[in-house]
């Protein structure tokens, strides 16, 4: 028995989550060691001045964990992981600003080579006609909130993500504000405050972000060549027991790499060990139109396979599906409706009919052929760097040149009038690696021209000394 008593008088949040967090930070520390009895729950909450329930939550969560086992009548004992050690996290993030890198206001007159939106290819125009049909035929329904779910919503879900070798249940499609939304109703329905999401060390960091605000924790995976690698998942599934890990496998934001079918396979595999939920963003792969095998068709009962129209038809439509597991479709619909409001009629029925008419796939051709005109220039104008890209890819990875900082690089684009996207903008946490890299993008600008003067000038700004931009690190 230890005479261990925790303080709780400076922490954040509920008491048994504080009580969880001290626990889990003290056995990291060494402070309780492997095979230390807990104090009972009542003498604890006795000593703390907390309900017995509030100490019960707290070492029911440490035991979800891993941290420790209990047996009624014996204790709760700390478990002894030997050849695992169990890594301590900094604390989840609480204070603001919430929004990255970017600035949440563009001045005008800057060449936006920041956003990787879907190319404007007179989208507007040919959604003219879907918008006054659906204005004249469901006035009701415009007017009003949405409370049924309509078959062709689901039914469009199950066309846009699936492949020819793979197609979701359309029973299993949950309809969305676009993938990010769908990544908040996944989170919110299957995870709980305290509990670790596994990001890559490079990714979607709205997500990561959006993850610490909702009380949970991100944790870092390490990366080789882009993408996650099953030997490492499977370290951090093993020493930190996430609930979730959260993947974009095809055309990955930023590095533009797609994830082996081996290694897909392989984090599977671990998945299953583990137990642990996999969040499948397809986001980008949906403007490569390639049938890679997919998460959600070799582990169906634990992946939420996620996509939208946002990067390769319109992503002012704010169109997006969710394809969970059967048994868990209700919940996430439930968890969407609580973190959004709801979706709106309008939005959620345009999306639909752009992708049951096949007008969403003939918008998508548009895109990709104007993709792959920018690719080609920008790999031209950053020919004999050391970038990553895809021919459908709206963004390259650019490595700097000596002696250039990514931060730095940053904001001397920005005095030269062009908005780019420093490697900060993509890390989800606090992380040791320095990638020396930048993404453009080139979605935004409405000509080839305005894209090749703003990739000119990050050429250039490239190969000038960055002395005279010191004062902008």
């Amino acid at each position: 028995m230890t005479n261990w008593l925790p303080e709780l008088k400076h922490g954040k949040g509920p008491l048994y989550l504080q009580l969880a967090e001290r626990i889990e930070s003290d056995i990291a520390q060494g402070v309780l060691a492997p095979g230390t009895k807990l104090p009972p729950q009542r003498n604890l909450a006795f000593d703390i001045g907390v309900t017995i329930g509030t100490v019960g939550r707290a070492y029911n969560l440490i035991r979800e964990r891993g941290l420790v086992s209990g047996e009624v009548g014996r204790g709760t004992y700390v478990i002894d992981h030997k050849e695992t050690k169990l890594i301590e996290l900094p604390p989840a993030q609480h204070s603001e600003p919430f929004g990255g890198t970017r600035s949440a206001i563009i001045a005008p007159g800057n060449i936006r080579l920041d956003s990787t939106a879907a190319i404007d290819v007179e989208q507007s125009a040919m959604m003219d006609r879907f918008l006054r049909d659906i204005t004249q035929s469901y006035p009701g329904e415009i007017a009003s909130y949405s409370r049924t779910l309509p078959p062709s919503w689901q039914l469009a879900g199950s066309r846009w993500l699936g492949s020819a070798e793979w197609r979701p249940d359309a029973a299993s499609i949950v309809p969305t504000l676009g993938a990010h939304s769908a990544i908040l109703a996944i989170i919110a329905a299957v995870t709980t405050p305290g509990d670790r999401i596994a990001f890559e060390d490079l990714t979607y960091c709205s997500a990561a972000r959006s993850v610490n605000l909702m009380g949970r924790r991100s944790i870092i995976m390490n990366t080789e060549n882009g993408s996650a690698t099953p030997d490492d998942f499977e370290r951090l599934c093993a020493q930190q027991h996430p609930k979730l890990v959260f993947l974009m496998p095809s055309l990955q934001n930023p590095t533009a790499t797609t994830m082996s079918e081996e290694h897909r396979r392989a984090i599977v595999e671990i998945a299953r060990r583990y137990n642990v939920w996999i969040i499948e963003d397809e986001i980008y792969g949906s403007l490569l139109c390639l049938d890679h095998v997919k998460f959600a068709e070799l582990a169906p009962e634990r992946t939420f396979h996620i996509g939208g129209l946002s990067k390769s038809v319109a992503a002012g439509v704010r169109g997006g599906w969710a394809a969970c597991p059967p048994h868990l479709a209700s919940r996430v619909l439930t968890a969407h409706k609580m973190v959004t409001g709801g979706m709106p009629f309008l939005m959620a029925e345009l999306g639909a009919q752009l992708v049951n008419s096949g007008e969403a796939d003939a918008i998508r051709v548009k895109v990709r052929e104007e993709t792959a005109r920018r690719e080609t220039l920008a790999r031209s104008i950053f020919a004999g760097f050391d970038l990553n890209s895809h021919p459908y890819s709206p963004f390259i990875w650019v490595k700097l040149p000596e002696p250039w900082l990514s931060a730095t690089f940053k904001s001397a684009a920005l005095n030269e009038g062009v908005l780019i996207d420093d490697e900060d903008e993509f890390k989800p946490g606090r992380t040791e690696k320095t990638f020396h890299r930048v993404r453009f993008g080139y979605s935004v600008p409405g000509t080839l021209r305005e894209v090749e003067n703003g990739l000119s000038i990050l050429r250039r700004l490239m190969e000038t000394d960055n002395a005279s931009y010191d004062s902008y690190s």
